[in-house]
């Protein structure tokens, strides 16, 4: 893992990168497929958000395969998989009450995802 020093942040952030990755890997899901959202507590880095655990979506996008942050956060290296473009819609996440033309997407990870 290569360490960046502070001097090295501002010329590092305009340069930019991408967490793409060349890796084969077969993806778990595809567009259609039902999914629920893990219901995971952990205790260091996730990008799951808190509202979308334990609710069920659609895969609408597969983006390729990507560093999962959680275990590149942690030193645990980059752990390559699939990242999905998941379609909620508003009643599932926030109840009857929500319009049921809304709908909202999020980019979740392999990991975050289970068959639903």
């Amino acid at each position: 893992m290569r360490l960046l020093m502070a001097d090295q942040v501002v010329s590092s952030l305009k340069r930019g990168s991408s967490a793409r990755l060349p890796d084969s890997i077969d993806p778990k899901f595809k567009r259609g497929d039902l999914v629920i959202a893990r219901n995971i507590h952990p205790r260091g880095h996730t990008r799951i958000p808190r509202y979308v655990r334990g609710h069920q979506g659609i895969i609408n996008k597969d983006h390729g395969v990507f560093i999962f942050p959680d275990s590149h956060a942690s030193g645990n290296g980059r752990n390559a998989q699939h990242v999905y473009s998941v379609c909620f819609s508003a009643q599932e996440i926030w109840g009857q009450d929500a319009s049921v033309n809304q709908k909202i997407f999020i980019d979740l990870w392999d990991d975050y995802l289970i068959a639903g």
